[in-house]
């Protein structure tokens, strides 16, 4: 099984050449259990592909490329080299995703740095044949947003808030994170990460170099992912904090429409098509300080949205009106540190489990879909083996983690029953990884 690997190059601080190819098990074996093995950088040579995607008929591939803002469309030419398809298309300030509509006629391009949502459309070959810059997202905390700038969504006009004030659901994290915590309270926190870094030196040492690696390091607050600044800035001249919109993923609803994340207001958006355009439909409004980031579409007609900054999993509902609502949420689990940010939201293979990538601590949480899909349960917190786990895959039983910061990808064994990750089974050294997409057959 062949998989293609986006990463950071030295432009973003990275030491990838470009898109990798990635290999696991037997020629044509459809598990991807087996051995791990990297086969180096594929042609031609692009500056921090960090995101790709995959048209959905054409063996065409699509990369975000970040630090240029463009998007470059690539057609295959076998197991080692891509065609460019005309030049690289102009995006947008740290373009970070890319979503290709199933019936292949445009993408949508996400771009973290100056919150642009950009519909670029696709001729039959897949080339890009034109674009345009969707309109840009108010902030609904602001004086000229829906949620009149009180910090309070249920003061919105437009309240597609749903149940996110429901007590039933997580809210404590956030509410800590967001609105602080007491001195005593951070400075045990503090002393207990000094402990529990002591702790985790200890058990390294007595590991032995061979498995030091598999203990996490712990060791205080990292610095935070190149497209994870800091959520709120002071605004010059006034006493009210500045926030700036960050777009960040985008997925295709089967109605036609799309719904896209922007991290740094806060919302989930939904867009229709209007004469080759996408417009704003509505707007879904998170908690503030949450910073949405991800999100995946499940058969049951839930969207699940993982959070960067509260690092939670919002339960998204449809009303008979078409009308995205907040139906819950949950934190992603039980135990988690203070500086965790939610990464990657993946389904299991059956779409009986959920898969959140926690940055700082290093972990995978296991969330269980329940009933009819509105609802979540916490199952397990497992280590992900690698440094900060940007982007992680399902294939059948194996669970694909890429570590941004420790160069490698490694492989987890799945338990179909319980959902839970094993142990490490497979690493393979991959520089700077960011984005694991499966090639096609």
């Amino acid at each position: 099984m062949h998989f293609w690997v986006g990463g950071y190059s030295a432009d973003r601080g990275g030491t990838a050449d470009g898109i990798g190819l990635l290999t696991t098990g037997e020629e044509g074996s459809p598990f991807a259990s087996g051995a791990l093995s990297f086969r180096g950088t594929v042609r031609p040579a692009l500056a921090s592909p960090s995101w790709l995607a995959a048209h959905p008929r054409l063996d065409v591939v699509y990369a975000a490329l970040e630090g240029e803002g463009r998007v470059a469309a690539l057609a295959r030419a076998g197991n080692a080299s891509f065609t460019a398809l005309g030049p690289s298309v102009p995006a947008g300030e740290a373009v970070c995703h890319v979503a290709v509509s199933p019936d292949g006629t445009h993408l949508l391009a996400s771009c973290w740095g100056d919150g642009r949502v950009v519909r670029v459309a696709l001729d039959g070959s897949g080339r890009p044949a034109g674009r345009s810059v969707a309109e840009g997202a108010r902030d609904p905390y602001g004086p000229e947003g829906g949620a009149d700038g009180s910090g309070h969504p249920d003061r919105a006009a437009d309240a597609d808030h749903g149940d996110a004030e429901d007590p039933r659901f997580g809210r404590e994290r956030r509410d800590e994170r967001m609105a602080g915590v007491s001195p005593h309270e951070d400075e045990g926190r503090r002393q207990a990460a000094i402990g529990l870094a002591d702790a985790a030196a200890a058990v390294r040492a007595a590991a032995g170099a061979e498995f030091a690696h598999l203990i996490p390091d712990h060791d205080g607050p990292r610095e935070p992912d190149v497209r994870g600044g800091v959520l709120l800035t002071s605004a010059e001249g006034t006493d009210q904090p500045r926030r700036t919109s960050r777009a960040h993923a985008a997925a295709f609803l089967p109605d036609g429409r799309a719904l896209t994340t922007d991290l740094g207001f806060d919302l989930v958006r939904v867009w229709r098509n209007a004469s080759g355009r996408s417009v704003p439909d509505h707007d879904v409004i998170l908690p503030r300080g949450s910073g949405p980031r991800h999100l995946v579409l499940h058969p049951s007609g839930f969207v699940y949205v993982l959070t960067e900054h509260s690092a939670e999993v919002f339960v998204l509902g449809a009303d008979r009106s078409g009308r995205w609502r907040v139906r819950g949420s949950i934190a992603a689990a039980a135990l988690t540190l203070p500086n965790d940010s939610g990464a990657e939201l993946a389904t299991s293979h059956d779409r009986a489990f959920l898969y959140a990538g926690l940055r700082g601590s290093d972990t995978i949480a296991v969330l269980r879909v329940a009933g009819d899909g509105s609802s979540l349960e916490q199952v397990a917190l497992a280590e992900s083996g690698v440094t900060w786990p940007r982007h992680h895959l399902v294939v059948r039983d194996t669970l694909l983690v890429a570590g941004q910061r420790s160069d490698d990808v490694v492989s987890l064994s799945l338990d179909i029953r319980t959902g839970v990750p094993s142990r490490v089974r497979q690493r393979a050294s991959v520089p700077s990884p960011t984005r694991i997409l499966r090639a096609r057959d």
